[in-house]
């Protein structure tokens, strides 16, 4: 007796192989879709803060997080003096962008702008960006008399010494995307600097990446002057 032998057709296997690359370019599509969301995200912080910030020292003639006029302005829970190493009123934001420190004047700067109505929330604690670093600000390179963090190479390419907004653990295809949208994409050069993260959150350093790699795996965190 013979046997039928039953499997698919070519036609059939065509079809599935459509339907296979259909629903893998979707999903890559969908991917570079939240990719670029995240990227206008992490651009619109530092457009957002920028305005928070211009928009409190148009209103108060102070520097949110250096402004010794908050305590009797709101009250608790401001503190009436700002962790060890700050000074209200001097023109500068005393502690790192990422400042763990109740009172430091980086965190200060958040709780100031919150009691203002600029932004969102009630505490100290600085916002996440969209892929969940840290944002923040600081003077410089953050010492006590701060000095120039993120310097390039060249004539022309100063560090920054003045109010600095970082937004921290930027994969390096988003960093090079928001440096190259927001400045010239030349990670030590311009208004926005870059450094390589060897820890998440890192400290700000003098000397800014001489230029980016993109590996799939490294992180960035970006700074630029406010």
């Amino acid at each position: 007796m013979k046997t039928k032998q039953s499997g698919f057709t070519l036609v059939e296997i065509a079809i599935v192989l459509v339907i296979i690359g259909l629903l893998l370019g979707g999903i890559l599509k969908g991917q570079e879709m939240i990719t670029q969301a995240k990227i206008k995200n992490l651009i619109s912080d530092f457009s957002g803060v920028s305005v928070a910030y211009h928009g409190y020292v148009d209103r108060y003639r102070k520097i949110p997080g250096d402004d010794g006029d908050a305590f009797g302005r709101w009250g608790a829970p401001l503190p009436n003096a700002p962790a060890a190493g700050g000074a209200f009123n001097d023109g500068t934001i005393a502690g790192g962008y990422a400042s763990v420190t109740p009172n430091d004047e980086s965190r200060l700067f958040w709780l100031h702008l919150r009691k203002a109505g600029f932004i969102s929330g009630s505490d100290q604690e600085q916002p996440f960006n969209a892929v969940a670093g840290k944002l923040g600000v600081q003077t410089g390179d953050a010492a006590a008399v701060p000095g120039a963090a993120l310097s390039g190479a060249g004539a022309g390419a100063g560090g920054f010494t003045s109010i600095i907004i970082c937004s921290a653990n930027l994969p390096d295809k988003m960093a090079i995307a928001v440096d190259t949208q927001m400045d010239d994409g030349v990670p030590n050069s311009g208004t926005v600097r870059a450094q390589l993260n060897a820890a998440p959150n890192p400290a700000i350093v003098p000397a800014a990446v001489g230029g980016y790699v993109e590996t799939g795996s490294n992180n960035y965190t970006l700074c630029r002057a406010l």
